[in-house]
């Protein structure tokens, strides 16, 4: 997907921080995504997507695509609503399968959850959170059984880097159409293919509790960690190039130690090597492999 390159001299705002140029064609990045949708489904034999739709940005830009690339019939949008989420997130979630006409379930998690959550009167928030996220795994999977389609996911690129996920939760999927994009990226296509104005301005949230909000966790906005993000990966810039870009060192640390330190979800589980050919280190093939 192109993207326009970093300027050699760096503008600065009030708060100090680089000016990076996130700006994407958004008509090639659409006609690139829809296509992988299509060609990742269908080469696996399947021609149904599943979706678990929550009201944020990301997981309503995946429905719009996944509707372009498949056609609404073939969409299932899934609400799968704890008994503290928020009803706004139910209604934006409805706006976008009423502006759709995608298939639709709403399945309630709370009494499947209850159970272990009441089990240790102790657990946190977090705990909690990654409960229900891999409870809405185990639907969307066994949907994805029921309709005879994929689970298409709906980590952006921020996330990703971030390790802002649950692992086994929100990052488990058969395909990613938005892994590639930042946050402020999936905006920008999300405006473009029309996903409602009250969902791409809406503050980021996993609506996992009242109040919840990802920038509060984080302790930093998306805006400040993409652009930051694309001087390190994309352009591949030192720890040292960033601050004299105008960001502050201790958030530059703060970013690159996350960075790293969620390596194990980006990859699969190591397997401890033993024989001539162990897979994922000598018996490595594509995905497609035999097809």
């Amino acid at each position: 997907m192109a993207q326009s390159e970093v300027k050699s001299s760096f503008p600065k705002e009030n708060s100090g921080r680089a000016m990076a140029d996130l700006t994407i064609d958004t008509d090639l990045a659409r006609k690139i995504l829809t296509g992988f949708i299509r060609t990742e489904i269908t080469r696996a034999g399947f021609q149904n997507a599943v979706i678990g739709l929550s009201g944020g940005v990301d997981s309503a830009l995946a429905c719009f695509l996944a509707a372009e690339a498949l056609g609404p019939d073939h969409v299932l949008a899934l609400r799968m609503p704890y008994r503290s989420s928020s009803q706004d997130s139910m209604d934006d979630a409805k706006s976008v399968i009423d502006a759709l006409g995608v298939h639709t379930d709403t399945i309630e998690i709370t009494a499947m959850v209850e159970p272990l959550i009441q089990h240790f009167p102790d657990m946190d928030n977090r705990r909690k959170g990654n409960i229900m996220a891999r409870q809405r795994m185990i639907i969307l999977f066994d949907q994805s059984e029921a309709f005879k389609g994929l689970v298409v996911g709906t980590g952006n690129k921020t996330e990703i880097l971030l390790g802002y996920s649950t692992w086994y939760g929100d990052s488990a999927c058969s395909l990613n159409p938005l892994g590639d994009l930042y946050k402020a990226q999936i905006r920008q296509l999300g405006k473009v293919m029309g996903v409602p104005e009250v969902i791409l301005n809406k503050a980021p949230s996993a609506d996992l509790w009242q109040g919840q909000t990802d920038e509060g966790e984080l302790g930093f906005t998306y805006d400040q960690a993409d652009r930051l993000l694309y001087l390190l990966i994309d352009q591949r810039f030192t720890p040292e190039e960033c601050v004299e870009a105008g960001f502050g060192e201790t958030f530059v640390r703060q970013v690159i130690q996350r960075v790293r330190r969620n390596q194990f979800k980006r990859v699969l589980p190591p397997i401890a090597k033993l024989s001539n050919r162990t897979v994922g280190y000598d018996f490595l093939y594509l995905r497609d492999w035999g097809t």
